[in-house]
């Protein structure tokens, strides 16, 4: 999580969701384009490759061009601030600091189960206790006690809190303490964690589980939040069963249900995914309808007489800002501006295909514009040999095993058995890298966070 401190925290205040994006993406220690760094395209020996054998962008370019494309489109919408109820703001980027709104603890409290003591021992014992919850007791005086659960009010003139097990009652129902005991010890004073108007958290932190609790505490029911970026999926392909066994040339639709969840991982909000089939009509009238942030669509980016995605970006206009990647599988991607403030991604049909495109494109442009801090770049060395491609980066899935990385079989373009048990991608350069070499890997969003936490 990435957090200010001191004058940066300070002047912090009143930002809206540009200066979000600014204050996060200046505070990590990646490039200011906000994608992390990636190993030079050369070989296991270290020869470069010649590249001119296509027009794609880089790899690396690509993901650093979305990212800015997300800071473009956030400038131009003046996207607001959106006020979130705590349950619903996990994993979204604080628009506003976290200030505390009352002194934490409000008032003194006892840090342990036992008893309020005041003066030197032994004590008189009061009949009734205190409980966490209930109004103020009445003062102790002097060589008097009473039982006290954690988390309840202090009664005044109270000099320490005696712990269960380090108290004795006598014969005569005295208290007595069995080990030395410090004035104020086990008492959580009022304002020790915080006073009331203290900054708790900067604008930019990311929205964990702590941060909720930590809010809840402070006395908040909503947060200020930059709101999550809306996807719209439109799945392409007239050869697409969306039930039952594959048939008469038929296949299964596995964009459809695997998408979605993932762009929800991604902090997207899905509004909406649609069947259209090789249907060029419904296509233009899908996109040009479309109010999301981020179109993506499956399948009809190459050059084939139903592949309809680059003559209906042609028709409404849009800004092609990345026309294939050099990079497999996933190579025929794009990325275009169809509207100042809208993009689409165009991922290839074949299923780990589309996964690299995801990641490549809709990754660091979702992760902008919902203002999330970019992950720290890794590497971990390969246990085997990947082979490469000649020019181009490559992803393929790998497991974790200890220290290493152990690619996976299955890793074709069409396939998804392999990415099913991945841990994460790993960034191959071209030429393929040999065992024992580091790469770069890219997680996977539920490989690093439990699903519950990260599908919200």
């Amino acid at each position: 999580m990435t957090a200010r401190t001191g004058a940066d925290a300070e002047a912090a205040e009143d930002l809206d969701v540009e200066e979000v994006l600014a204050l996060v993406n200046d505070n990590g220690r990646t490039p200011a384009d906000g994608t992390p760094a990636s190993p030079p395209a050369s070989s296991p020996t270290g020869a470069t490759k010649p590249d001119a054998h296509h027009k794609a962008t880089a790899w690396p370019e690509a993901r650093a061009i979305a990212a800015r494309a997300a800071r473009t489109a956030t400038r131009a919408a003046r996207r607001a601030p959106v006020s979130v109820p705590l349950g619903a703001a996990l994993g979204l980027t604080l628009a506003a600091p976290l200030t505390a709104l009352t002194d934490l603890p409000s008032f003194d409290t006892s840090a342990m189960d036992g008893w309020a003591v005041a003066g030197p021992g032994p004590w008189d014992v009061r009949d009734e206790g205190v409980l966490a919850g209930h109004a103020e007791p009445q003062p102790l005086t002097d060589g008097e006690a009473v039982r006290i659960a954690t988390g309840a009010r202090i009664p005044p003139d109270t000099t320490a809190v005696l712990r269960s097990e380090h108290g004795r009652t006598d014969a005569q129902g005295r208290l007595h303490a069995v080990r030395d005991l410090a004035h104020g010890q086990d008492i959580r004073p009022r304002g020790q964690e915080c006073r009331n108007g203290d900054q708790l958290l900067p604008v930019g932190t990311f929205v964990t589980p702590a941060v909720l609790g930590l809010a809840a505490a402070a006395g908040y029911d909503t947060l200020s939040a930059v709101p999550r970026p809306r996807a719209e999926v439109l799945v392409l392909g007239d050869e697409l069963l969306t039930e039952g066994r594959p048939h008469d040339g038929l296949i299964r639709d596995a964009l459809g249900p695997m998408l979605p969840p993932w762009l929800r991982a991604l902090g997207a909000e899905v509004i909406a995914v649609r069947r259209l089939g090789d249907d060029a009509s419904a296509l233009y009238k899908a996109i040009t309808s479309s109010d999301a942030d981020l179109i993506v669509t499956t399948g009809g980016t190459a050059s084939g007489p139903v592949d309809h995605v680059h003559p209906t970006l042609k028709r409404i206009g849009a800004e092609l800002l990345v026309n294939g990647v050099k990079v497999r599988p996933g190579h025929p991607m794009l990325l275009a501006r169809t509207k100042e403030n809208q993009h689409l991604v165009g991922l290839p049909g074949n299923p780990l295909a589309a996964v690299s495109g995801l990641l490549t494109l809709a990754e660091p442009l979702l992760r902008t514009l919902a203002a999330h801090p970019a992950p720290e770049p890794y590497g971990v060395p390969l246990r085997e040999e990947a082979h490469g491609h000649p020019y181009d980066t490559r992803l393929i899935p790998v497991a974790l095993r200890g220290d290493s990385a152990v690619p996976l079989h299955y890793n074709g373009p069409a396939m998804l058995r392999g990415i099913a048990a991945a841990d994460a991608l790993a960034v191959v350069p071209p030429g393929g890298a040999r065992p024992g070499q580091v790469l770069e890997l890219l997680d996977l969003p539920w490989a690093s966070a439990g699903i519950e936490v990260c599908f919200t």
